[in-house]
């Protein structure tokens, strides 16, 4: 199957984060010690956040039946502190250096690039390697969260941008040594509404208010133009749109946010309301917030309510995470 410009219908989360179905995966962060405290620097970028009870879920009509967004129920999150900005890949490499931790995707040997992100000198090599449902995925080897499109590119001018290539084991892993935690998805969307009640974005209800972008997403037709109007055709630096009511940057839209719940499109209906947890079990974890990828055409996940998953050890270039303690 071909790298192609082919649309996908609109339910389909292929589109989003595509799932690696890889072979059985080691233990990939038991080499890891679980921090007593966290290393320097680490505690200056959370933010408090008082808690509280507020609306989660939507009722939205352009929302997506399959991925259970509703219904808007009332839940109680007790305080927290969230990270600022999602980790970025200066501190990342602080991960890596202190630890020598090696990534999924270097283990594997592979992560999804986008199409058009992949030099044209290897795009010929990797026809065969896609994803069926979303063919813009391309399956790169040696692509990985320091080399984001494969052999021969680097974070040169990245240093601030979100990491990316991180599966939800590799973040546990980073929480494991910053001694801290994923966020659940309660906890998450608390904080992404920035005290907001059902509102569309962390913003507001317009997309972009005084016709100003607020969030780096697709402009153009997807998957064949990106314009870039919002200044950035990827990712792009973590504070570089303003943050939402409660301090925090990037919550929408540059990379998804890996969460600790497992995904379920109705366990939410009948599970407690109070710092409620996902399911026990599960097969992929939940992601919130939408990517630089994400376009209203297809996939309009941007929005605080939006949810969608992969499974703990997919990986790609518009995955990535921020943590809570």
């Amino acid at each position: 199957m071909a790298c192609s410009s082919q649309t996908e219908t609109k339910t389909s989360k292929g589109c989003c984060t595509p799932s690696a179905e890889r072979a059985e995966t080691p233990p990939i962060g038991s080499q890891i010690a679980v921090a007593s405290e966290m290393p320097p620097g680490v505690r200056e970028r959370m933010v408090p956040l008082a808690g509280g009870t507020f609306l989660m879920g939507t009722d939205y009509v352009d929302s997506f039946p399959d991925d259970g967004e509703g219904p808007v129920r009332p839940v109680i999150i007790e305080p927290f502190l969230m990270d600022r900005y999602p980790v970025t890949n200066h501190l990342f490499q602080r991960f890596i250096d202190a630890t020598g931790y090696k990534t999924e995707a270097e283990i594997f040997g592979w992560s999804f690039v986008f199409w058009s992100h992949i030099p044209q000198s290897r795009f010929a090599s990797l026809v065969e390697d896609t994803v069926a449902a979303a063919p813009w995925w391309c399956k790169v080897p040696g692509a990985k969260w320091n080399s984001p499109e494969g052999p021969g590119s680097n974070l040169n001018g990245r240093g601030d941008h979100p990491v990316v290539h991180v599966s939800w084991n590799d973040a546990q892993a980073y929480c494991q040594w910053s001694g801290q935690r994923l966020p659940t998805e309660a906890e998450w969307e608390y904080a992404a509404r920035g005290g907001l009640e059902q509102k569309l974005y962390p913003w507001g209800d317009k997309l972009r208010p005084d016709g100003l972008h607020r969030c780096n997403i697709w402009q153009g037709e997807f998957p064949r133009l990106d314009t870039g109007d919002d200044g950035y055709a990827g990712t792009c630096p973590v504070d570089a749109f303003p943050p939402n009511g409660f301090g925090l940057y990037s919550i929408t839209g540059n990379a998804w946010e890996w969460c600790a719940d497992w995904f379920s499109t109705d366990y939410h209906c009948t599970a407690g309301r109070d710092n409620p947890v996902g399911p026990p079990t599960g097969s992929t974890k939940v992601m919130k917030g939408g990517s630089f990828l994400c376009h209203k055409s297809y996939c309009n996940r941007y929005r605080v309510a939006a949810r969608s998953s992969n499974t703990p050890d997919s990986s790609s270039s518009n995955s990535g995470f921020r943590c809570c303690r």
